[in-house]
């Protein structure tokens, strides 16, 4: 699929997607998603293509996330907008999950929602000094998608709960800590980085390990707030979490609970059972086909695209939410999220029969399924 919103071409043995809209900060649409999905699915049957780049035009971010005022117009007018999106951008990310070759994401910059769908599947995700990480979607009425709650709910202790309930952003380091990235490689050596992997697709890994260093240090890392982070975390309902961190002494603490409290209340509480829902998934594909029911759930109801427009709209950043406290939020709402949508449910198609035939290809580097 041509499309110069996405630039797909092969450089050696790479074939380089570039998300190329950067005025945009390269958030995704629909056009976007199937480029990229298209440019995928031909090079599995190209043999001079070994392994994958992924990166973003621009120097402000590799991908700030779904075009939420496609969303919000869809919320406004016409849910199949909408939900059309996701399935092609959760059909995407469940592709390059599976992918057989190599897929090396380059998060330099702004990297979040969609951007995290894009690359944290991806079997070799690396991180710079200009990266900023975040599954933000409880500020806008809405649970991290894209499978995002698997990687949370993977990340040590509670690092990943605080994050996603606080619609938390980190840098490089944290991204590493926890487990959203592998390697940190300097944005200036990021095109000597690609260029060393014109001849050595196989070697994906190798290389960029290779040129990996260590990240600087940030002025506060998540792994020295560990104790007060599991300790509160680890409640089984977000209004009790919201009281343990107002009872620590850390004003580390005290920032994640007014954080906590201007997310949509609904969406806080569906967050945390999605987190611990994910803990027991094994696959990418498993996690998607909740993201979907939530997704459209929460587009059928108030807060999404309230939040949309008090963020990105009116950008006013006084959200209304419905109802506007977590001890509103009944466990059987939450309940109401995670309900089959029937005929509706989403259906990843099987992999496709290249993907299939290199699964048994014992010269193919595996990926790993996050």
């Amino acid at each position: 699929m041509e499309t110069t919103q996405v630039l797909c071409r092969r450089e050696g043995r790479v074939g380089r997607v570039t998300l190329n809209r950067p005025r945009a900060l390269n958030a995704l649409n629909l056009e976007m998603i199937r480029g990229i999905h298209s440019a995928l699915t031909g090079w599995l049957d190209d043999p001079d293509v070994e392994v994958i780049v992924l990166d973003g035009a621009g120097e402000r971010g590799f991908c700030a996330g779904g075009d939420i005022t496609v969303v919000h117009e869809s919320a406004r007018t016409d849910h199949g907008i909408a939900r059309r999106l996701w399935r092609e951008e959760y059909a995407l990310d469940a592709l390059i999950a599976s992918y057989p070759l190599p897929v090396v994401g380059l998060m330099d910059g702004i990297t979040m929602g969609g951007g995290i769908g894009l690359t944290g599947h991806a079997s070799v995700r690396v991180v710079t000094e200009r990266s900023v990480l975040a599954m933000p979607e409880v500020a806008i009425g809405l649970a991290p998608d894209v499978a995002g709650s698997l990687l949370l709910a993977r990340a040590p202790g509670e690092l990943g709960t605080h994050l996603a309930l606080t619609a938390g952003r980190i840098g490089a380091r944290d991204a590493l800590v926890c487990g959203l990235a592998d390697h940190y490689v300097p944005a200036e050596r990021l095109p000597a980085l690609t260029e060393a992997l014109r001849p050595y697709g196989p070697k994906a890994a190798d290389v960029v390990a290779a040129m990996a260093e260590a990240p600087p240090a940030g002025a506060a890392d998540l792994a020295d707030d560990r104790s007060w982070i599991d300790a509160c975390y680890a409640a089984d309902s977000a209004a009790e979490i919201l009281g343990r961190l107002r009872a620590r002494p850390e004003p580390a603490a005290a920032a994640a609970a007014e954080a906590l409290l201007s997310g949509s209340p609904t969406a806080v509480e569906v967050t945390l059972r999605a987190l611990r829902e994910a803990r027991s998934m094994a696959t990418v594909a498993e996690c998607l086909v909740q993201d979907y029911r939530l997704s459209c759930r929460f587009l059928e109801g108030p807060d999404l695209p309230e939040g949309i427009r008090a963020a990105v709209i009116d950008k006013d950043r006084s959200p209304r939410w419905s109802p506007a406290s977590l001890t509103e939020v009944t466990p059987e709402a939450v309940d109401a999220y995670f309900a089959p949508l029937g005929p509706d449910d989403l259906r990843l198609s099987p992999p496709p029969a290249a993907v299939l035939a290199w699964s048994d290809h014992s010269e193919a580097e595996p990926t790993r399924n996050r």
